[in-house]
């Protein structure tokens, strides 16, 4: 009989035994995928599991795959759970996976902080800050606009902004989205086809930081994001190109599937790089910060394995002065951002927290105790992460088919979106 079933093996602070999970799909706005489990003493546990555009593969590993594993086994367990799901699964990594194993930590940790009636920060070694700097998305159809908009988020508050801008000639640029707050670029059911050309983006970027500059000073900390669409030797022009306009960071310059690519990069520009929000293990950015090609790794809660993976990822990092600077676009449901701030408040190498705002729909879908205050987001002291679910607001908001656009060049050529 194994200890999931017996219980024999409980440690001494006794077993909070699974009695059931399950998964909840919801698009109040845009789609989200949330694992919610319970224990046998009536303490209830969410975690985040979407993955955009493909919500439903990993609904169907959770449900199919890893739910019946859980049931009857010890929550208070997080490390030999999630050990049993990456291990035991012998197809280990992948976005699926990860996502999969991200959302039963979350929500075991979230358990596990209840159960001590303390906040989740707490548990994993108290508050190393009192709130966390985060940056918010400043996006126009042209530089003008984007200009605009940077000046809106200050006023709002926010000290460090990501600037994307509409480029001449180029349709469906990246970063431009349909509204100021809630980007979100899954649009439709198949994937919307856009135009790229790099010559364009190499010469108009350069001149919307120039402008940037101009109009809002040099105390405003600003990021860009490429985006993966640059070979090597482009990055690094376009990293040179921007350093007379001190950029907190430039993001995702080229793919990192060859994490060498970057030494390239690093030999020809001081630029600050950052990348890591498609990373789903330590395993997938370990040269890059060992061989200190990176300042910043994006990895975050729910794609790379959850708080206990991520942990391990930042602590690799710290021993060469790699900051963490993860993901927080509108695809990571509040959930998310919850555990997200828990860990953020904690880890002593943090660098800055990606912010986008969720709608009204979301937020009242997921109700939440963190808050934003001058340009920082404060996590709250509610046992847990400190956000939960309206399952029956929930259901209000079935699932609709959405999937990431896909760029070509303009001889056709499939680019990387």
């Amino acid at each position: 009989m194994s200890e999931a079933e017996d219980g024999s093996a409980a440690s001494g602070g006794g077993m909070l035994r699974i009695r059931g999970a399950r998964v909840v799909v919801t698009c109040p706005g845009r789609n989200f995928v949330t694992l919610v489990i319970e224990t046998d003493q009536g303490l209830t546990g969410i975690g985040d599991a979407t993955l955009n555009g493909r919500e439903l593969a990993v609904a169907s590993y959770l449900t199919d795959h890893v739910i019946p594993n859980l049931i009857g086994r010890d929550a208070h367990r997080i490390e030999d759970i999630w050990q049993f799901l990456y291990r035991g699964a012998y197809w280990r990594r992948g976005p699926v996976t990860m996502s999969a194993i991200a959302a039963v930590d979350t929500a075991l940790w979230d358990i596990k902080a209840k159960a001590a009636g303390l906040p989740l920060y707490q548990l994993l070694g108290g508050r190393s800050r009192e709130g966390v700097l985060v940056y918010g998305h400043a996006n126009g159809a042209d530089i003008e606009a984007t200009v605009d908009q940077v000046g809106a988020y200050r006023e709002m508050g926010y000290r460090a902004i990501r600037a994307q801008s509409g480029i001449p000639g180029v349709r469906g640029a990246y970063g431009v989205g349909r509204g100021d707050l809630y980007y979100e670029p899954a649009d439709a059911a198949l994937p919307t086809e856009t135009l790229w050309s790099t010559s364009a983006y190499l010469n108009h970027a350069p001149k919307l930081f120039e402008r940037l500059r101009m109009a809002h000073g040099d105390e405003i900390e600003l990021l860009h994001d490429v985006h993966h669409r640059l070979t090597p030797i482009e990055a690094a022009r376009l990293g040179k190109a921007l350093e007379p306009y001190r950029l907190f960071w430039l993001e995702d310059a080229t793919p990192a599937e060859n994490q060498e690519a970057f030494r390239l990069i690093r030999q020809h520009t001081v630029t600050p790089l950052a990348v890591g929000e498609v990373f789903n293990t330590i395993w997938d950015c370990r040269e890059l910060i060992q061989n200190q090609l990176i300042d910043y790794i994006r990895t975050t809660v729910v794609h790379a394995g959850g708080i206990t993976h991520l942990r391990r990822i930042a602590d690799l990092a710290a021993l060469y002065q790699v900051r963490t600077g993860s993901h927080g676009a509108t695809d990571l449901s509040p959930v998310c951002m919850g555990a997200a701030l828990h860990f953020d408040s904690w880890v002593p190498n943090f660098g800055i927290q990606e912010y986008m705002r969720h709608s009204p729909e979301t937020d009242a879908v997921f109700p939440h105790d963190y808050h934003f205050a001058d340009g920082y987001l404060i996590a709250g002291e509610a046992p847990g992460h400190g956000v939960t679910i309206d399952e029956t607001l929930a259901a209000r908001y079935p699932y609709e088919p959405r999937q990431l656009p896909v760029a070509r060049l303009a001889d056709g050529t499939l680019w990387h979106w």
